[in-house]
């Protein structure tokens, strides 16, 4: 599946504040003014050029300050959560999805990459109700479609593995699975042949082998799905 690391802040930047996850008790209406948007909007740039050069904990220091400085801007958090998700955190990324949701329950992204981090637990119920509630918030958001499609796929598989643990002289699930570990293997590029002999295809996987659900990053999402980022919202 596909995580979105970056999408939420591409999404943000381009569209307007929040307006219903913000109250008026809790803006601080000094934070407001065009510097410290800049500011805000600097320092996400380099947390995302930290992100892109694999530097993940500088990113997180980066994002860790800026969190403390606007505890209630969804952009840092958010990338905070894929900063620890890139550098093998699971589960401190899974809560920092979590509390995101519980502030911003609209937000697709989080959803979406919450679903990826479940999925490769083997927590499969918990990715789909992720998915569903990414699809139900945003209807266009296709990454969220093309996961919970890569999440189905997965569960045939374990379905098809099953029958032939329990009857190898069935004759059609092993098509079925094959069918399925096919459609959720990554694409492979041809080879370049510089002889002029037509490239060779890459090995069809075998049957016995297992695909489990993978994360591209960063993208957040082949088995659940991410993209590239979108607009960064004005810093509270």
């Amino acid at each position: 599946m596909r995580l979105s690391p970056f999408v939420l802040v591409a999404i943000l930047a381009a569209s307007a504040p929040l307006a219903h996850a913000q109250s008026p008790t809790t803006t601080d209406p000094r934070e407001f003014n065009e510097a410290a948007r800049k500011v805000y909007a600097d320092s996400l740039k380099e947390a995302r050029t930290l992100l892109g050069g694999k530097q993940y904990g500088e990113a997180i220091v980066v994002l860790d300050r800026l969190v403390a400085e606007r505890p209630r801007e969804p952009q840092a958090r958010f990338l905070r959560g894929v900063a620890l998700t890139d550098s093998g955190k699971t589960a401190e990324a899974i809560v920092t999805f979590q509390a995101l949701l519980g502030e911003y329950p609209e937000l697709p992204e989080p959803r979406n990459n919450l679903a990826v981090l479940y999925a490769q637990k083997g927590e499969y119920d918990l990715a789909r109700e992720q998915l569903e509630a990414a699809i139900s918030a945003a209807p266009d958001y296709t990454i969220a479609y093309e996961n919970l499609g890569d999440l189905y796929a997965r569960l045939a598989a374990i379905q098809y593995e099953k029958v032939l643990a329990r009857d190898a002289r069935n004759r059609t699930a092993p098509v079925k699975l094959k069918f399925v570990r096919d459609a959720l293997a990554p694409p492979v590029a041809p080879a370049v042949s510089t002889s002029g002999a037509a490239p060779q295809s890459a090995p069809v996987a075998s049957p016995a082998a297992s695909t489990s659900p993978t994360i591209a990053t960063p993208a957040i999402v082949p088995p659940v799905t991410s993209a590239p980022t979108a607009p960064a919202a004005a810093a509270r």
